[in-house]
């Protein structure tokens, strides 16, 4: 009995811990999304002049 309650105690620190892995990601996703969206648009809009004419190549 004392072996089936220490797997019942793992079980339910196991489902805690990832309840609060969820809801971590379900509070900061918005924040990361606008993050990498905002480093996306950033690398899009570089400019690359590799024959130094002044114009993007």
């Amino acid at each position: 009995m004392k072996e089936a309650t220490g797997e019942m105690n793992m079980t339910v620190v196991t489902i805690i811990a990832i309840g609060a892995i969820i809801a971590f990601f379900w509070f900061m996703w918005p924040q990361i999304q606008e993050v990498i969206t905002n480093q996306w648009g950033e690398i899009g809009q570089t400019c690359v002049d590799n024959d130094g004419d002044g114009n993007c190549d």
